[in-house]
This record gives structure tokens, C-alpha cells and sequence, in this order.
């Protein structure tokens, strides 16, 4: 390819821009393990990410710039909804396997997905689950990405009547 092509055609990058939203979901898992772990309150939360993390540089990390507005609609419809979102996760587990018993990064992941399934009808299942099972191998290498991609087709079968692939 010439030069010219080049100038009136920009290359793309080799990397995606940045998805706020996949960087929101991102910011509230880890605010619901920090939540979850510490016992932090959410108004605190949610007030410390906004502030000092949501695209800024903590301890010589960079935050990925994310939506403000799903980050707060994810983490505080975890907190108010989790009586309805606990029950569903459990469901969709081995029946040995409580909720306590899972890591609690992977407790944050299922609950935020569960959110978004039960209440962003705006956003395909497929969506929501390849997000969060992304979130999961950022975090996990093994078996764990799998466990979230099962559990939250799970709960969109349920909940929406649909799994993430046909």
C-alpha cells in the first residue's frame, strides 16, 4: 500500500478504542469485590471509582476511561436488586455448590452480569455474556471463564427465554 492510500484511508489501530462500557463493567466488578471482601458501602464505592479511578492513574496503573453512568447503574443495581440476583445465580450453580463458595471476583462477575441480563433488555445476551466471560479471563485463566459464560446463559434462558448461541 502507498503512502497516498495511506493518507486518505487511516490505518486502523491493532488495537479496539476503548469500550467505556466493557471498561465499566470492568471498574464495578471490581468495586463489588471491594464491596463484597472489605464491606465497603456503595455510596463510598462508587464515589473513590468516580474520583480517582475511572480513567485516571492509581499507584502507576492506568484506568481505562469508562462510562460513569453504567458503572453506577451496574454497582448500585447489584446492591439494590441482590435478594432477586443472589437467588438466580444460585440456581443456575450445581446444587452443591453455594454462592458463598465461589471466589468472590467470580461472585462480582455473576452478579453484574445477572444485573445486565435482568435489567439492560436494551443489550443482546450475547453481549452482556462475551463481556463479563472476557471480564472472567482477565482475572482467571482456567476454569472459571467457562463457569461464567454457563451461569449467565443460564440465567438469560431463564429470565429472557434465550441462551447466547443457538
Amino acid at each position: 500500500m502507498s503512502n497516498t492510500e495511506n493518507s486518505s484511508e487511516p490505518r486502523q489501530p491493532s488495537t479496539k478504542p476503548v469500550n467505556q462500557r466493557g471498561a465499566a463493567r470492568l471498574a464495578a466488578v471490581q468495586a463489588l469485590y471491594q464491596m463484597d471482601v472489605g464491606g465497603t458501602g456503595v455510596m463510598e464505592v462508587v464515589a473513590e471509582y468516580e474520583a480517582h479511578r475511572l480513567g485516571q492513574e492509581v499507584d502507576g496503573d492506568t484506568y481505562l476511561k469508562a462510562d460513569p453512568s453504567w458503572f453506577r447503574s451496574i454497582v448500585s443495581g447489584v446492591v439494590r436488586d441482590q435478594t432477586k440476583i443472589d437467588p438466580l445465580v444460585r440456581s443456575a450453580l450445581q446444587e452443591d455448590w453455594p454462592l458463598s463458595r465461589l471466589d468472590a471476583t467470580v461472585r462480582a462477575i455473576l452478579r453484574a452480569g445477572t444485573f445486565e441480563v435482568l435489567e439492560r433488555k436494551d443489550v443482546p445476551t450475547a453481549v452482556i455474556v462475551t463481556e463479563y466471560v472476557e471480564i472472567a479471563r482477565a482475572f482467571f485463566e482456567h476454569d472459571e471463564p467457562k463457569l461464567v459464560n454457563a451461569v449467565l446463559d443460564r440465567i438469560a434462558k431463564q429470565v429472557r427465554g434465550e441462551a447466547k448461541r443457538s
